[in-house]
């Protein structure tokens, strides 16, 4: 049974990979037929200025196959699927028209949506999921704010679940959304994300297989995607598939409980982010006491300033994947060392950790 699952998760991987091939040689002659080329910052890397008018909203081609194959070989009788799925396509749509908007310029000066209506509409979508997972069945996978803990093992925190895991889902999505600035910097940090969660599923007891065959089906998508996206890329992401991905992984993250360990896993995101955050609050609070803004950084995201060092866009591109591998093996390691079962459930039979799974299914 072992080896059929891991069998069946493996095949899900080639087929999502062959397929996203096919739709991604599609969708990139489809954008440039009709002119759906990524705007591109001006204040950014002269460098970058190259890249204006390269197709964009390549997340269309990930998002398609994982769900098109998940929704075939991966729900029936296996209903916890669909949140992963139901989130994937929310955030997929949210950031779609966003790029859309992006792209017709109908917003003048900021594009797209304004940041606070963004932040408000992926919250919402984030609160649902959270309730989705934290409420008993019928109304949702009986989560119950478990989490697996390092060094300590399962613990409950309760309804507090809802509000952490919101922010979780919005943070990691954010999170891939501000990584995916250079050619395969998201995708083959993505690759390895989701990588590394399924192969903590399959390791975890008891194994949650659907759950890994998510994984290693956004896997396969993501790999087909850097066929396209490796420099110089031919099509971009954009906010359609660098919203949806980060939400999904967070919540992959949290349905095998191991959320604790996606800062390890997807370090690059993390630091890509709070590098971010760093930059515009210290600019802020600089221009408030000093009445003139000044930066930590050369330009924030962090990749922008390893490039004004000097770093082309490849080697800042292939050494934040080496140090993002050895973090996803990291993430593995303490997935396996360091899980322990909750008090009262070393006696022989099914942990609790067995809802996750099977609710809703």
């Amino acid at each position: 049974m072992l080896v059929q699952d891991m069998a069946r998760a493996l095949l899900l991987a080639a087929a999502a990979f062959v397929l996203t091939l096919f739709v991604g040689a599609w969708w990139v002659r489809f954008a440039r037929q009709h002119k759906l080329g990524k705007q591109i910052r001006l204040d950014g890397p002269q460098s970058h200025l190259t890249k204006m008018g390269t197709p964009t909203m390549g997340g269309v081609m990930i998002v398609s196959t994982v769900l098109v194959l998940t929704v075939l070989f991966n729900l029936v009788d296996r209903w916890s699927m669909l949140l992963p799925l139901a989130v994937m396509v929310s955030f997929a749509v949210l950031g779609g028209l966003d790029d859309w908007l992006t792209l017709t310029k109908s917003q003048s000066k900021t594009y797209g949506f304004t940041v606070r209506y963004k932040f408000l509409l992926m919250l919402a979508i984030a609160f649902i999921a959270s309730l989705a997972l934290y409420l008993p069945k019928p109304f949702g996978l009986e989560h119950d704010g478990l989490v697996q803990i390092p060094f300590v093992g399962e613990r409950n925190i309760g309804v507090w679940f809802i509000p952490i895991a919101t922010l979780f889902i919005v943070f990691i999505s954010n999170a891939v959304n501000i990584t995916d600035g250079l050619d395969s910097l998201a995708g083959w940090n993505l690759t390895m994300a989701f990588g590394a969660y399924g192969v903590m599923t399959f390791l975890a007891e008891p194994r949650l297989t659907n759950l890994m065959a998510l994984c290693f089906t956004l896997v396969g998508a993501c790999a087909a995607f850097l066929w396209y996206n490796a420099h110089p890329a031919q099509v971009f992401m954009g906010d359609l598939g660098s919203l949806a991905l980060g939400a999904v992984l967070a919540v992959v993250a949290l349905q095998s409980q191991q959320w604790l360990l996606l800062p390890v896993v997807g370090i690059i995101f993390v630091v890509e982010a709070f590098s971010t955050l760093i930059q515009t609050g210290y600019f802020k609070w600089t221009k408030r006491r000093y009445g003139e803004g000044r930066r930590i950084f050369k330009m924030a995201p962090l990749h922008h300033h390893f490039e004004l060092l000097g770093w082309s866009q490849v080697q800042v591109t292939q050494r934040f994947v080496l140090i993002g591998t050895v973090a996803a093996m990291v993430g593995i390691s303490l997935a396996i060392t360091f899980a322990r079962p909750s008090p009262g459930t070393e006696r022989a039979g099914t942990p609790p950790t067995v809802m996750v799974e099977q609710a809703g299914e």
